[in-house]
């Protein structure tokens, strides 16, 4: 088990150019600018002030590094789509998004956060095509569950496990909720499992 409360802020970088050493194992949490990506890092950590969160999305516009131990760190990506900036502010973020997935070798999984009342828009589907035609595997994480009624939660949860399949990967889904703590247990036991396997399969 791994102590995620002890995560530490390492590096902002706006190019994989600037970031640590391509070793040991990172995961990856990526989204659109409104997903909720920083109040979900905070949340798994368990500190609030970790990665930084706003009312105006599109503010995390580099690639943050927090580390776990000396092998393992987790990684907030910049968000894409609908953060209102200049498009070539936008369009730097895209290239140092699309740079860290397509060519950091210590990336073993990849979250992909969507609000769970705007799911599977074109550029996070995009995200999880990319990372299966990579082997990559991912975790979906609906947020702001608590948005919805229960009812309606299950049925969207329904809904985009179904919708997963057709991207013919390790693809799951989960619901999540940094208000409530839903999907917290879920988020850390995938975490530690591909942390643990991208370790054991090193050894061997």
């Amino acid at each position: 088990m791994i102590n995620y409360h002890t995560a530490k802020f390492l590096i902002s970088a706006p190019s994989i150019d600037a970031l640590s050493e391509d070793s040991g194992y990172e995961v990856a949490f990526a989204g659109r600018s409104n997903a909720g990506k920083s109040s979900a890092l905070n949340t798994l950590t368990a500190q609030k002030g970790l990665a930084r969160t706003s009312k105006t999305p599109g503010r995390t516009q580099l690639i943050n590094v927090f580390s776990l131990d000396d092998e393992r760190r987790l990684v907030d990506l910049p968000g894409y789509g609908f953060a209102k900036v200049p498009l070539a502010v936008k369009e730097k973020w895209q290239k140092s998004l699309g740079e860290y997935l397509q060519k950091r070798e210590c990336l073993v999984g990849l979250v992909v956060l969507m609000d769970i009342r705007h799911p599977m828009k074109d550029l996070d589907q995009d995200l999880i095509y990319w990372a299966v035609d990579s082997q990559l595997p991912v975790l979906v994480l609906l947020t702001k569950a608590d948005k919805l009624k229960q009812g309606a939660r299950n049925a969207t949860l329904k809904q985009i496990r179904e919708a997963s399949l057709a991207f013919c990967g390790d693809v799951s889904v989960e619901l999540f909720s940094s208000l409530k703590g839903t999907g917290v247990k879920q988020l850390t036991q995938k975490l530690d499992d591909w942390f643990e396997v991208s370790k054991s399969e090193d050894l061997l």
